[in-house]
This record gives structure tokens, C-alpha cells and sequence, in this order.
């Protein structure tokens, strides 16, 4: 049999590989943190429904892992920001997870996430010609 590597866009064959991968993590975690999957999604909203900025992330096994937060230039230094970050905490807590995990760039908010407690765990040089933060905060049940 010979095989190809294809790089196209094709949701299916990325659910795949992502419920594959997901089913052989699974034999590997204890029995009370599999299933341990939500999405977080928070969106900061107005009256009409308008966005101006949010997280995504996801729940999964003991952890909360945030993939993006933004709130609208204009908006920032208002509190949003913390205001966001606190709710995924919230959420987090409550699903009993063990700590968060983000990432950030040097031009963007590492100093925002070490005033809400977090703390660098892990850094990249030159990514993008930046400085890659990764970074992790406890929490506490």
C-alpha cells in the first residue's frame, strides 16, 4: 500500500485525526478525568448583541486551557479583560480543574496575566521575531 500526505481543508479527515488522537490519550488518564471536555466560550457583548471581545477556550481532563482572549483597542484598561479572565476561572473552578494554561507574545499581554496571578512557565525566542510566553496559574478549590 502506498500512502500520500495531502494538505487540503477537510473538516472530516481533521475530526479524525483529533478523535483518534483523543481515543488514545483516553487509555492513558485515570478513569475520573476522562469525558473531561468543554468548550469555554465568553463573549463580551452590548445591548444589541454586538461583540467586542471574549476567550475561547477548553475544558479538558484537570485543566482549562485558554486559546484567545481579546477585547476590542478602544475597550482595554477598562477591566474587561479581568473581567473575562475571572469568569473562565470561575468556570474552571467549578469544573474542578487543577490550573489554566495560556499563551502570549511579548507585544501583547504577558504583564496583564502576571498582575491575575499568572506565572511563566516556559518561554520561545525569536517566534516571529517576539518573545513566545507560555504561562499557568493554580487554582485553588
Amino acid at each position: 500500500m502506498q500512502l500520500n500526505i495531502t494538505n487540503e481543508l477537510n473538516s472530516g479527515d481533521k475530526s479524525f485525526v483529533r478523535d483518534r488522537m483523543i481515543e488514545f490519550n483516553l487509555k492513558h488518564f485515570p478513569d475520573d478525568l476522562k469525558g473531561r471536555y468543554q468548550e469555554v466560550n465568553l463573549f463580551l457583548k452590548n445591548a444589541a448583541g454586538q461583540i467586542f471581545g471574549g476567550i475561547t477556550g477548553e475544558i479538558c481532563w484537570n485543566w482549562c486551557e485558554i486559546h484567545y482572549l481579546f477585547v476590542n483597542e478602544e475597550l482595554r484598561k477598562q477591566g474587561y479583560g479581568k473581567k473575562l479572565l475571572a469568569e473562565a476561572e470561575k468556570i474552571a473552578k467549578e469544573k474542578k480543574c487543577e490550573f489554566i494554561k495560556l499563551d502570549t507574545l511579548s507585544f501583547q499581554a504577558k504583564d496583564f496575566y502576571i498582575k491575575q496571578g499568572y506565572e511563566v512557565f516556559g518561554t520561545i525566542q525569536n517566534a516571529g521575531r517576539h518573545k513566545h510566553y507560555y504561562l499557568k496559574k493554580g487554582i485553588i478549590h
